[in-house]
């Protein structure tokens, strides 16, 4: 029998802590990059808040794309339908009192989109957000 492999969806987090040697998680995402298999999955979202983190780090904001042009990252579309923006748009009202960001709502809408789908975060919120029927997130923290 077939079983499909894992996809990791990665989260702005982890993605600044992997690029920025100062970040307190910065060994602890180092060591889970390399025991993923990728590519890993992410919205633009995520790119557009990991850049805007890096430059106001004093660091290459391209270093996220860099990512996805070596193969590392595969960069997906969770509001490539209208059905997809309604998803994401309801995720958000749900989650308004956390607040849930854009790109978490992108991210939580991707792992129900995907089979066998886990977040890979620094976010706690991630434990609170709930899929379709009220199914938790699969999270893979430190």
């Amino acid at each position: 029998m077939f079983v499909a492999r894992p996809t990791v969806v990665l989260d702005t987090g982890p993605l600044i802590a992997l690029l920025d040697r100062d970040e307190t998680h910065h060994d602890w995402a180092v060591a889970r990059f390399d025991t993923l298999n990728p590519p890993l999955l992410t919205c633009e979202a995520v790119l557009s808040e990991a850049s805007f983190l890096l430059h106001r780090a004093d660091l290459d904001p391209g270093l996220p794309i860099e990512l996805v042009v070596r193969g590392m990252l595969e960069v997906a579309s969770p509001v490539a339908s209208r059905d997809d923006a309604v998803a994401v748009r309801s995720l958000m009202r749900r989650y308004r009192n956390v607040p849930m960001s854009f790109a978490d709502a992108c991210l939580v809408h991707l792992v129900e989109r995907t089979k066998n789908g886990s977040i890979l975060t620094l976010d706690s919120d991630f434990r609170v957000y709930r899929q379709t029927n009220r199914r938790i997130v699969p999270l893979l923290m430190p």
